[in-house]
């Protein structure tokens, strides 16, 4: 019953578990396949310090140096049915992975459409380390298809761990 006073304590004691945002994909984007693709997730559902860029480069560039937990979960599709055949989601620190989850299907189990999540810890410096989610679809037909929508199929997100 107290967490708002609790709360406004710790950060007065510059405890907060900022920077922080989460952020999700608005609408369907359609990508090449079998090619990593940057996730274009812009819409915000908060931004504590606006650090998260979602009109532009869809990056997160905290400001406050520390460790920062990550996450991504992506629903990942192809627009044919059972022609899935490999997905992965990404977290990407200055252009390069820093951490994927992943589903594979042989040729007898194709799906149609898959939710690969990913989350990590990962040091920050407060200045020009940023971190980006990237997506990857394979299918043997149809089109590549990451969803997007107010009910927040594909998110983004991360927040200064407090005391590491």
């Amino acid at each position: 019953a107290n967490g708002g006073t609790a709360a406004t304590t710790l950060a007065a004691a510059g405890l907060a578990a900022t920077p922080s945002f989460h952020a999700y994909l608005g609408a369907d984007q359609d990508i090449s396949d079998a090619t990593r693709t940057k996730i274009t997730i812009n819409n915000e559902t908060y931004d504590s310090d606006g650090c998260y860029d979602h009109a532009t480069n869809y990056r997160f560039t905290p400001t406050t140096a520390g460790k920062y937990f990550v996450y991504t979960s992506q629903m990942l599709s192809s627009t044919s049915n059972t022609t899935l055949a490999e997905d992965q989601a990404f977290i990407y620190k200055n252009g390069s992975e820093v951490g994927q989850g992943y589903f594979n299907h042989s040729a007898s189990y194709y799906q149609r459409i898959d939710q690969p999540a990913i989350s990590i810890t990962v040091d920050m410096n407060g200045s020009s380390d940023y971190l980006e989610a990237w997506g990857y679809i394979n299918v043997s037909s149809g089109t590549p298809r990451i969803w997007g929508a107010a009910y927040q199929y594909t998110y983004f997100g991360a927040y200064r761990i407090i005391g590491a």
